[in-house]
């Protein structure tokens, strides 16, 4: 589960959706190394602990990471046999659409998140795959699939 330093939103509790800790926690988790990854987003915080990954890993059972271009690119130094997957939205109007469908930010939050979607769309061809997000359903599915020691994947086992 990530952490955060953002403050949970009236539905988020601790350990649940994330564990929400403070900027001096957060700091001592990343100068001792015990994040996989993380990036500052919309002027919050977020990571991935390291030991539940690796531990695991060592077990032979994947583990789904749901990070931003900045971690994937620190997971790929980190694990560099690691499936990188790309979601991408079926389209740019449909992105906004979805963002601004919400209601949970403000403007110049989902002005800050698209920027950051171009980016990352242009960077698409640093991951091993890319799905459509057509569906939750049909996303879940190819993701599944994509960690079955069968699919034959780059990184799968």
């Amino acid at each position: 589960m990530s952490v955060t330093t953002r403050p949970p939103r009236p539905s988020e509790a601790d350990g649940r959706e994330y564990h929400f800790v403070t900027d001096t926690e957060f700091d001592r988790m990343a100068g001792q190394g015990e994040l996989l990854e993380w990036a500052q987003f919309a002027g919050n915080r977020y990571g991935t602990p390291r030991a539940p990954v690796m531990s695991r890993l060592a077990e032979g059972v994947p583990a789904l990471l749901e990070i931003d271009l900045a971690g994937a690119r620190q997971v790929r130094l980190a694990i560099p046999t690691a499936l990188l997957i790309f979601l991408a939205p079926p389209s740019w109007d449909e992105l906004v659409r979805r963002l601004t469908r919400r209601g949970t930010e403000p403007s110049d939050v989902i002005s800050h998140r698209l920027a950051a979607a171009r980016a990352e769309m242009a960077a698409g061809s640093e991951f091993d795959v890319t799905l459509v997000n057509t569906s939750v359903e049909d996303v879940c599915r190819q993701l599944v699939t994509l960690m079955l020691p069968s699919s034959g994947a780059p990184g799968a086992s």
